[in-house]
């Protein structure tokens, strides 16, 4: 690192001393660099359950828990205890380190246990029956000391076999996909399909106990010589469970081209086992779960409601999945005919949309189905097998992501088959082609007018869904009996919310991460701050009832919010360019995280939680050339031509990631450290430049200082905290952009800098500029910066950075005495309201506490006086009855929330 120059080390001591003296008109919130650990910030942490019932019928669960700097090093070994003081198993790793090196973040793997939880340094307690893992043979055999689980380490066969004692329950898991090469739009032509198979590459071992082990296991989809449809899975098992956990991944990369009907349609995607039946047909059962635990709880060869009784006794035992006593001892007039009761093989459920399935069974393959039941939302779940053990399984948001669908197949044989369809092969093919035949925007200037009135950024061959990818849950239960129907219930249950334990907001708070002083609890103590809590609670109800009104469900759009509203049709703008689907515009995800990191609330993590799997992988490019850039906001996820970095930003996925030590969100996370080369790849001022011939040059990028590279920061950051592969060189880009940043004449406002791949630095230009974005602080910096101020010891970027909070919301004539010139045309004041309030607690600045609340009151963005209540709508105006706040947009909501949020913890001791 070059050495500081004299005048900036001045320019630090003055800020310095004016924080020391306004630190007592800041209610002595002077935040510097965050102090190391002092005592009592080792005392133990409380874990709780986001929702009641403890781990109820899961395998087990995995908690993310934050330490103060230097509270404990890499070496510490920690002790989990229940209310009763009983030691509970614990399997702990860390995922994340302090830049002094100790503990910032662990994981800790829990099996077993209900009620709140106690985590302490000390020595582990072991579990009974541990995890263990084999690598020898042809098979990686997993155990959790209940079940035993043969992982293939090639061909299609990803799970050979799942037994329970000596008993096999499930054997030949494997994947299964449909592709229909043409698609027809109108009512002529015969569909054809191709089924293809998984074939896996690559087996790994992440985990192998005691606790928990993970299995990953990657492939493509084969028939014959074609691969394609890549897929990452991996396998979860916890010591003592009777079930393992499947996380399973695709990404998209078949061909689809607007206005042509053949291409790579998928038809059914799934997942499938083969479980053998050995219970007479009487005694073999099939469950399948219907809205909320209710099920559809059958035999395959029924013997209820026949003319003739078998008796009382032999009935209730049939339903509730019990052995039945031998046939001599029922009626005879019953065991004489038991050859002529049907024996139903084949059942089918399938959520076609969010708001209906069908259950439909039949005898066997060539025969007439009939219709079992029906009704809005299944579960997801189901049972196949008898007195002699069966298998379990289920899909997590079954019905907000359809069309998902459940087979079960030659119940009546030896071998029934069970398949889990991602995508139901009921359901229209997966039409992924672009949705508008370009209307003739050829040219840049087309595409700019198209701009003008639809705000979508077309550009032909860009609206492409090749590269895009999906995560689907899954569990599997191998039991020794039919279940009892309170044991299916917490099964079903498990599936339809997985367990997840908690650590509290104040732990998250005292260990100073994602942005050290930026939120707290929620305050009510004074009627002010009340309104504005009542104000976040009334955004964010208004979007969870959204989400189910307007029904944004679905495969892929499950998890985002749209943009903005139409009043008025009354409706949101689902169909009008860029106004459509949000793709993390101006930062929803950022406000609903930092909304539950304050309160805990367990809705609030499941909104969070949705929004994160869908826009860290359907928003952002994985495979192809576009790999590591995402998508801005428009009718279909991928329809926008403008790919950018700031769309697939690691910012938005590391609170799920440390919060749950999710390893998929990992992989995200860690592709992203090399993002700054696709700035290679694609000129994002392409159409707006006033050189036609520009060229990128490795050594002289162009690369913005807000949206640009608070991207590319929070990547390289996560990666050196992580100590993933490349932290070395994380660690280094973040040093070095930093410092460069700060050496531009005009530090942030300077706006844009020449970018070298090589050595990491921007180039220091030689004449100040002026730069200013409203949309440069808006995709994280201010929450990035915070964090790494806290943890680099830079006085000059701090300094750079604080100015540009000083002057973003200052007049023009401030703005201009400063730098030269004035911002020009700027939006957003009440967002940027909390870089005001940031920088006049770290500098002590009064004045800009006060521009801080006025800018958060009196600019744009939402008003005291806006309504803060709904309307409702129904009848002709809408599609269905509900209500519409028509005031609110995402953008502002978004904006507001991380403003109020932030506002009330570093200023809330100072409000007008």
């Amino acid at each position: 690192m070059s050495p500081i120059p004299r005048r900036s080390l001045l320019k630090a001591a003055a800020v310095a001393g004016a924080a020391a003296q306004f630190s007592w008109a800041l209610g002595g919130k002077d935040a510097q660099a965050a102090p190391r650990a002092e005592a009592g910030d080792t005392d133990p942490v409380t874990l709780d359950w986001l929702e009641d019932g403890g781990l109820g019928a899961a395998p087990g669960t995995t908690v993310g828990v934050p330490w103060p700097k230097g509270a404990y090093q890499e070496n510490q070994t920690f002790a989990l205890t229940d209310a009763g003081g009983k030691a509970v198993p614990v399997q702990s790793w860390p995922i994340a380190y302090w830049p002094d090196g100790s503990l910032k973040w662990t994981a800790h793997a829990v099996g077993s246990g209900d009620g709140k939880l106690t985590l302490t340094a000390g020595t582990p307690a072991a579990p009974d029956k541990k995890v263990t893992v084999d690598r020898n043979g042809g098979t990686i055999d997993v155990s959790t000391g209940v079940i035993t689980a043969k992982i293939g380490k090639s061909g299609s066969t990803l799970i050979k076999s799942v037994t329970r004692g000596s008993t096999e329950i499930a054997r030949n898991g494997r994947l299964v996909l449909l592709r229909q090469p043409e698609i027809e739009d109108g009512d002529q032509g015969t569909v054809k399909y191709e089924r293809f198979d998984g074939a896996v590459t690559e087996v790994t071992v992440e985990q192998d106990g005691p606790v928990r082990a993970v299995v990953r296991i990657d492939g493509r989809h084969r028939k014959g010589d074609r691969t394609w449809l890549p897929f990452s899975i991996r396998l979860y098992f916890y010591a003592g469970a009777d079930s393992f956990r499947m996380v399973h991944t695709v990404t998209f990369d078949g061909t689809q081209e607007p206005g042509k009907a053949s291409g790579d349609f998928i038809r059914g995607l799934g997942v499938r086992f083969t479980v053998p039946m050995r219970d007479q047909a009487y005694d073999r059962h099939i469950r399948i779960g219907g809205e909320g635990t209710g099920m559809l709880r059958e035999a395959v060869k029924g013997i209820t409601g026949l003319r003739r009784d078998p008796g009382l006794a032999v009935q209730q035992a049939q339903y509730e999945g019990r052995k039945l006593p031998d046939p001599a001892t029922w009626d005879q007039r019953v065991t004489t005919r038991l050859q002529y009761i049907p024996e139903w093989g084949d059942y089918t459920l399938s959520q076609l949309s969010a708001d209906g399935f069908t259950v439909r069974k039949r005898t066997k393959q060539g025969h007439g189905w009939i219709t079992a039941g029906g009704g809005r939302r299944a579960s997801g779940f189901g049972y196949v097998g008898g007195a002699s053990g069966g298998f379990s399984f289920g899909l997590r948001d079954f019905w907000e992501k359809f069309p998902a669908q459940l087979d079960i197949r030659g119940a009546q044989t030896d071998e029934a088959e069970v398949t889990l369809w991602l995508w139901s092969p009921e359901a229209q093919p997966m039409d992924l082609r672009f949705y508008h035949d370009g209307m003739g925007q050829d040219t840049y200037a087309e595409q700019l007018e198209g701009l003008n009135i639809t705000y979508e950024d077309y550009e032909p061959g860009f609206g492409t869904p090749y590269g895009i990818a999906r995560t689907s849950e899954l569990l599997f239960w191998a039991n020794d009996a039919t279940p009892a129907p309170e044991t299916l219930a917490r099964q079903i249950e498990a599936v339809r919310t997985l367990p997840q334990l908690a650590a509290p907001p104040r732990q998250l708070i005292k260990a100073g991460v994602f942005g050290p002083g930026l939120y707290s609890e929620p305050d009510r103590s004074t009627p002010a701050k009340a309104k504005i809590e009542d104000h976040l609670d009334f955004l964010f109800t208004y979007y969870k009832d959204q989400v189910e009104q307007r029904r944004w469900y679905g495969f892929w759009d499950y998890g985002d919010i749209m943009h903005t509203y139409d009043t008025v049709r009354h409706q949101w703008r689902y169909d009008v360019g860029g106004y459509a689907w949000d793709n993390s515009e101006l930062s929803p995800d950022l406000w609903l995280w930092y909304a539950y990191l304050r309160s805990g609330r367990a809705d609030i993590f499941r909104f969070a939680e949705a929004m994160t799997r869908h826009t860290g992988e359907v928003d952002v490019y994985h495979l192809g050339k576009w790999a590591g850039l995402g998508t801005r906001h428009g009718v279909q996820h991928y329809a926008d031509s403008a790919k950018q970095q700031r769309i697939a930003n690691t910012t938005y996925r590391r609170f799920y990631y440390f919060l749950t030590a999710d390893e998929r969100v990992g992989d995200l996370m860690h592709a992203n450290v090399d993002s700054d080369e696709t700035f290679l790849v694609l000129d994002p001022q392409r159409k707006v430049r006033p050189d036609p011939d520009y060229q990128p040059d490795p050594h002289a990028l162009s690369i913005g200082f807000g949206t640009d590279w608070s991207g590319l920061v929070s990547a390289w950051l996560t990666e050196w905290e992580r100590k993933g592969p490349k932290w070395e060189k994380a660690r280094a880009r973040v040093l070095s952009t930093m410092e460069t940043i700060a050496a531009q004449p005009n530090g942030f406002v300077q706006g844009s800098g020449l970018y070298d791949l090589d050595t990491g630095r921007f180039a220091v230009a030689q004449q100040p500029a002026v730069g200013v974005s409203h949309l440069s602080a808006v995709f994280g910096l201010n929450e990035l910066c915070a964090e790494l101020i806290d943890l680099v010891d830079m006085p000059e970027f701090n300094e750079a950075y604080f100015d540009y909070c000083r002057y973003f919301n200052a007049t023009k004539a401030e703005q201009a005495a400063r730098y030269g010139t004035n911002f020009g045309s700027l939006i957003l004041f009440q967002g940027h309201s909390r870089l005001d309030a940031y920088a006049a607690v770290k500098t002590g600045d009064a004045k800009l506490a006060k521009r801080a609340w006025d800018k958060f009151y009196n600019s744009d963005g939402y008003k005291e006086s806006a309504p803060w209540r709904t309307e409702k709508i129904s009848g002709p105006m809408a599609l269905v009855e509900g209500s519409e706040a028509s005031w609110v947009s995402t953008n502002d909501t978004a904006l507001y929330g991380l403003a109020a949020i932030e506002n009330l913890a570093l200023l809330g001791d100072k409000m007008p």
